[in-house]
């Protein structure tokens, strides 16, 4: 709405027009009145000049009258004068009452004009607003159709992430644990086809010969105690290392049960370290089982 200043000057502006435009129709509709009625004013009656002669009545009745002079003729009448042109009045002055009726109703229009002029611009605004109200509301709902789109495909994204991580790590462990399978597998055949072997070799004439080699070294580190009986015998577990170090002795069972006995044969078997090694490293054992019977 524009400044009240501006629409007072303009106001001004224009009731000063208007009163100059009245004031110059009142001074035209005056003129042309008062032309009007001179041109229809009702035109001067002429006067009609008559000749006559005056006649006695005695000459009428036969008595001569006595002669008279004649009569100067009669002048030629005068040509009437033209009337007086009729002054033109000048316009009527407006009536103050007529004029202030009509400024009023001048003004009256100028405010009702302002005021549909002021409803047109605020319905004008109004619609204005309305329509960048539904602009930005769906510009906002694009916006978060738009968010709400790429939240969810975040979300799926993750989602699958997560799968897709959960699923390798199956697939790792999966085959870590078939790795760990397969080398178990791998690890028992090789120590059943080693104990196969050990057991073949253990059962061949060579271990049979190495194993004889111990026992003998074992009786020649024994110290008999008073209480061994002769024809006495003894299963004794032996464990070594590499290299025939003995790390531990265990006597079984003995033909005898005598703690001296069991006891000297253990000593036997330290003093007997290291043991004789095997022909063969395939040979190799560990734990021995061995029977002492010294003769």
């Amino acid at each position: 709405m524009p400044p009240r200043s501006g629409k007072s000057g303009t106001k001004g502006g224009w009731r000063a027009l208007a009163l100059s435009i009245l004031l110059h129709s009142a001074i035209v509709a005056a003129a042309v009145y008062g032309w009007f009625t001179w041109k229809h004013r009702s035109p001067p009656t002429e006067t009609m000049a008559i000749e006559a002669t005056v006649v006695d009545e005695r000459a009428l009745k036969g008595i001569a009258p006595k002669a008279e002079p004649a009569p100067p003729e009669p002048l030629p009448p005068e040509p009437a004068a033209e009337p007086a042109p009729v002054e033109e009045l000048g316009p009527p002055k407006p009536d103050p009452a007529e004029v202030e009726r009509k400024e009023q109703e001048r003004l009256a229009a100028e405010k009702l004009e302002q005021e549909k002029q002021e409803k047109k611009a605020a319905e004008e605004l109004k619609e204005r607003e309305d329509a960048q109200r539904v602009e930005a509301e769906k510009q906002a709902a694009a916006r978060a159709a738009a968010e709400k789109s790429a939240v969810e495909k975040a979300a799926a994204d993750k989602k699958a992430l997560e799968k897709k991580r959960v699923e390798d790590a199956a697939a790792a462990k999966k085959a870590a644990e078939e790795k760990v399978r397969q080398a178990r597998e791998a690890e028992l055949r090789r120590a059943l086809e080693a104990e196969e072997r050990g057991n073949a070799m253990r059962n061949s004439d060579e271990a049979a010969r190495w194993h004889a080699q111990i026992v003998a070294r074992v009786t020649r580190a024994w110290i008999r105690p008073p209480s061994a009986q002769p024809g006495i015998s003894c299963i004794v577990s032996v464990t070594q290392v590499p290299g025939g170090e003995v790390t531990a002795v265990r006597v079984n069972s003995c033909s005898i049960d005598d703690a001296a006995l069991r006891e000297s044969v253990e000593a036997a078997v330290y003093r007997a370290s290291p043991l004789p090694s095997p022909p063969d490293a395939a040979l190799f054992e560990r734990n021995l089982e061995l029977t002492f019977a010294p003769q």
